[in-house]
């Protein structure tokens, strides 16, 4: 006859959620405005967590607090059995799964404001209780986030990293605009390098894979790429092409949305073969989660062609 053991149930995953709370927020009030429980209940909880584990989690002080060093080795493996739970009990679902009730999903700036919500509108028509939470930003942060499972999947430019797995969902051609009595701006056919030849180009900041293409691109045109106006989003990268600062190299989805929006906007296609910006939905490549992925990605990449096909008329 076996005997019952009876293993320690410290840390729990309440205290592991804590735990996260507070190291994200950064403050112990924050945290517990932001979990819905008094600030005594969670410092309570923390404090048994550490006398359980034998370590300080915390360096306390009157406005912040921060990690100690154990802490923080403890910190990213906390996130991960926090995000493996969730997908435990996604899966406990049934074939609701990734869509059952939110989906957190990261995405680069032009394909949060012009791609997600007609992807989403699609979403909604195949899954009605699906809410979908979107964050922006550069895909190596959001990869990292990704990882931490503070998102479920993102949306972001190709990468070659073991433990995420990936689907391209489509490539954006680029498109050139110059300020409005430029002589780029004089017509709305496509252009060649050539046409770039000793013209400084405009893109988005280094951490943007955006910006690498267009490195390459200048190079081959025999230019180079302002290092005085690098934008932090789009549009600002338009303003500045349009203020006269040098040449703007925009993604298809941006560059047509305002084209179409506003008549006057010139934009003109780079024709080049690697005049392009792909694009790709990413995934834990462990999670349990990835067939809804699979799914998620056709949904996306079907979304992308009624927009594409919504344009045909404008641009040939």
């Amino acid at each position: 006859m076996g005997m019952d053991v009876d293993f320690p149930s410290r840390p729990s995953l309440r205290q592991l959620q804590y735990f996260v709370a507070v190291a994200d927020h950064g403050a112990f009030g924050l945290a517990a405005r932001a979990l819905a429980v008094s600030q005594p209940s969670l410092s309570k909880q923390l404090a048994a967590m550490e006398q359980e584990l034998g370590v300080i989690l915390f360096e306390r002080t009157s406005r912040r607090v921060k990690l100690t060093s154990p802490g923080e080795k403890l910190l990213p493996r906390a996130k991960v059995i926090l995000r493996e739970v969730r997908e435990f009990k996604a899966v406990a679902r049934g074939a609701v799964g990734l869509f059952g009730d939110k989906l957190t999903i990261g995405v680069l700036p032009s394909i949060g404001a012009y791609f997600m919500p007609i992807a989403n509108k699609r979403l909604h028509r195949q899954h009605p209780k699906l809410r979908l939470m979107v964050r922006e930003g550069s895909t190596s942060l959001l990869l990292s986030m990704l990882k931490e499972g503070r998102l479920d999947a993102v949306i972001g430019t190709p990468t070659h990293d073991l433990d995420v797995a990936s689907q391209i969902l489509f490539s954006e051609t680029l498109w050139a605009c110059a300020a409005p009595d430029d002589v780029l701006s004089a017509a709305r056919t496509p252009i060649s390098l050539a046409d770039l030849a000793n013209r400084p180009l405009l893109s988005l900041s280094s951490e943007y894979r955006l910006a690498q293409i267009v490195e390459r691109l200048a190079e081959q045109a025999g230019t180079y790429v302002s290092r005085d106006y690098q934008g932090a989003s789009l549009d600002a990268v338009r303003q500045m092409a349009v203020m006269g600062a040098g040449v703007a190299v925009l993604p298809s989805l941006y560059a047509l949305a305002e084209a179409i929006r506003d008549p006057d906007f010139v934009v003109r296609r780079i024709d080049h073969a690697e005049a392009k910006h792909d694009i790709a939905l990413h995934w834990r490549r462990n999670s349990l989660l990835q067939d809804d992925c699979v799914e998620l990605a056709e949904h996306l990449i079907a979304a992308k062609r009624e927009i594409r096909a919504s344009r045909a008329a404008s641009f040939q």
